[in-house]
């Protein structure tokens, strides 16, 4: 028989719904029935004392930073097989003088891993961000070909994972109806198609750059299996939308397997005891089945 397994989450900022949603979720059965759940961090009334409810902190941030930095650290000694993260909240992390500004770029930290990128994975949709927590006004001049190319081969290779062994992949343009052929911005032709062609050349199934508008109707409706975007809010504006609470944010590059949920810290409810752990629980479940390939694919 095949040993139980493991699954670390992270409560994330003590000052948001984190240790609400992270107990619920280690409640749900079809959670217990997906593994066995450690929670790390703080979640008893009297350890969250010490961080006031839904307010930015040093401390929250330090404590979800030295938190993570345990669970990653069990997951790799094999402790633990997978890691799902409960929202952290970036302000919290700048007031404590920690450089990251989201899981992502840390967990690459913390691992040593060369090329990362985010994922929001649904049953309906799924959506690879190029750039991520950068300013819109960056967004340009981050979309380099060496990026996007990495971006389109690493989706292509981590697909497979998840039931898509030969993945179809879409390029969104990054202007209004992809460029309409320079006419609306010259990147989509002078940076996106020439990297887009040159993972087709390579053997991935990839097309584009294709007009965002509707590139993801298409993507819904079963046409591609995963849609690469330009910048944060243009991939994940439609991936709420169609899934909210059953999206699951998957940090595709790590050694680890690693989800989250597909929402913030939510301060606003923060210990209140109505926040919805949907997001959480459908994070542990795709983190289990993750972690299951991987544990059962065959050694090299």
């Amino acid at each position: 028989m095949c040993k139980r397994l493991r699954i670390a989450i992270t409560v994330g900022d003590p000052s948001g719904i984190g240790p609400e949603i992270s107990l619920k979720a280690a409640e749900d059965a079809r959670v217990q029935a997906a593994g066995e759940v450690v929670l790390y961090g703080p979640t008893t009334d009297a350890e969250l004392a010490a961080f006031p409810s839904g307010k930015v902190t040093a401390e929250a941030g330090r404590s979800a930073y030295q938190t993570i930095k345990r669970a990653v650290s069990d997951v790799q000694a094999g402790r633990a097989d997978a890691l799902v993260t409960a929202p952290i909240n970036k302000e919290a992390f700048a007031e404590a003088g920690l450089p990251w500004r989201g899981h992502t770029e840390l967990l690459a930290h913390l691992t040593g891993a060369p090329r990362v990128a985010m994922m929001f994975y649904s049953e309906v949709l799924r959506v690879v961000l190029a750039t991520v927590h950068v300013p819109l006004a960056d967004v340009t001049a981050l979309l380099t070909p060496d990026r996007l190319e990495a971006t389109i081969r690493l989706t292509a290779a981590e697909l497979p994972r998840f039931g898509f062994p030969n993945p179809r992949l879409a390029m969104a343009g990054l202007n209004p109806h992809a460029g309409e052929h320079g006419l609306l911005g010259r990147e989509d032709e002078q940076i996106l198609r020439p990297a887009v062609e040159v993972c087709r050349q390579a053997g991935i199934n990839v097309v584009g750059p294709l007009p965002a508008d509707t590139l993801f109707v298409s993507a819904t409706r079963g046409e591609y299996d995963a849609v690469v975007a330009c910048y944060h809010d243009q991939g994940l504006i439609p991936a709420k939308l169609v899934a909210f609470g059953r999206t699951v944010n998957v940090t595709l590059g790590l050694p680890i397997v690693r989800t989250s949920v597909d929402h913030g810290t939510a301060f606003d409810i923060s210990r209140q005891g109505i926040a919805d752990p949907s997001s959480m629980v459908e994070a542990v479940l795709l983190a289990a089945r993750l972690a299951k390939v991987t544990r059962d694919r065959p050694a090299a």
